[in-house]
């Protein structure tokens, strides 16, 4: 029934929660935040967290820029924290894009179920992740020579939920809907944006979040996928 398999990257196969805080407890220690004395390492990854998320969302909705996001997220971060603006380090939102998309954690079983499903499906990616992360991502946890498309934002000029976004997919990889599933861990950019492009979806849900959405597939975990494909 389907030949091309479309994959989100952050949160689906790439660990961006773990990987993340890995860097960010980097960044605190090598800053020495301890030493304001306000705030543990811990208050600090969960606060960021937070911001990030609201600002992705800000962004995913056209209401931020990709500069915006990544120069206001730290800022917002340690101020809400205690620190005046002037004391939070100039470097650290680069030094946190140098680092995160060098770090190689992955979900379980991603090598598994990638090596069963490449020599019977066509893989892409479809992300709104950062392009200038997101190869630099793929390299580190060794991903790459699974997938023939990247199609990020930047390069469809358009975001996930757009169902532009999954058209120009479909248009780049010579897919048609029908032929094409989506899998990702976003139930409004994945799974409601491969909806309104009529592309059947896959919504990763390793949490078992409670929700009330019309979904093709369910799965917990992604060695779930051999049983649908």
């Amino acid at each position: 029934m389907y030949r091309h398999l479309f994959f989100d990257l952050d949160h689906t196969l790439w660990d961006f929660e773990k990987n993340a805080d890995e860097t960010l407890r980097t960044l605190f220690e090598h800053h020495n935040l301890a030493r304001y004395g306000t705030f543990t390492v811990d208050q600090f990854i969960a606060v960021y967290s937070d911001i990030n998320h609201a600002l992705w969302r800000l962004y995913q909705n056209n209401k931020i820029t990709q500069q915006q996001l990544r120069s206001t997220r730290f800022v917002r971060t340690l101020t809400k924290l205690g620190l005046a603006e002037a004391d939070v380090p100039a470097d650290i939102s680069e030094q946190f894009t140098d680092i995160l998309p060098q770090k190689s954690a992955v979900f379980p079983f991603t090598y598994d179920v990638l090596d069963y499903l490449k020599d019977k499906y066509t893989l892409h990616l479809i992300t709104n992740g950062f392009r200038d992360m997101q190869s630099i991502k793929l390299a580190s946890s060794q991903l790459t020579e699974y997938f023939q498309e990247v199609v990020t934002s930047e390069c469809s000029g358009f975001l996930k939920p757009d169902a532009r976004m999954f058209q120009h997919a479909l248009e780049r990889t010579g897919a048609t809907a029908a032929e094409s599933l989506m899998i990702g861990d976003n139930l409004e950019c994945d799974v409601l944006g491969a909806y309104n492009a009529g592309i059947d979806q896959v919504y990763f849900n390793p949490e078992k979040r409670r929700h009330f959405n019309e979904v093709t597939y369910e799965i917990s975990c992604l060695s779930e996928l051999k049983e649908i494909l």
